[in-house]
């Protein structure tokens, strides 16, 4: 049981990966703050998928909670410049992984796409985790 969660939310996190990069860098057309953002939501869904493998008996309230956390605080990281590190941001690794400007927008968006993913966590991929059919667990 516990080895399939691992391997489901490793398997959503590697599916989370592509879509995002395709969302960033595919011809869709979308409207930029659609493109800004939807990939902001890209991001914060996979680190709730990493934190789900890898914190295998945390409760999903848990889980949306470390990754919004986790969001904002490399968000706000964004904030914090040294030439090494903005010298990074300018290359791809670094503008997918860290970002290069502070967005109060992708802080909503990383918590809209984060409670998303938690409600779709708890409720059709880990319905046995429900005590009373209510508590999010």
């Amino acid at each position: 049981m516990i080895e399939s969660r691992r391997n489901q939310s490793l398997l959503l996190a590697a599916i989370t990966i592509p879509c995002g990069l395709l969302w960033r860098f595919a011809p869709l057309h979308l409207p930029p703050l659609l493109l800004k953002y939807g990939g902001s939501a890209f991001y914060a869904i996979e680190v709730y998928w990493l934190y789900a493998a890898a914190l295998l008996h945390a409760r999903t309230l848990t889980l949306a909670l470390a990754a919004i956390l986790t969001s904002a605080a490399i968000e706000f990281f964004k904030l914090f410049r040294t030439p090494v590190l903005d010298a990074f941001r300018l290359t791809l690794p670094g503008k997918l992984l860290l970002g290069r400007f502070f967005s109060i927008g992708a802080l909503i968006a990383y918590t809209v796409a984060i409670a998303a993913v938690a409600l779709l966590d708890f409720g059709l991929l880990r319905p046995h985790h429900r005590i009373n059919g209510s508590k999010l667990e």
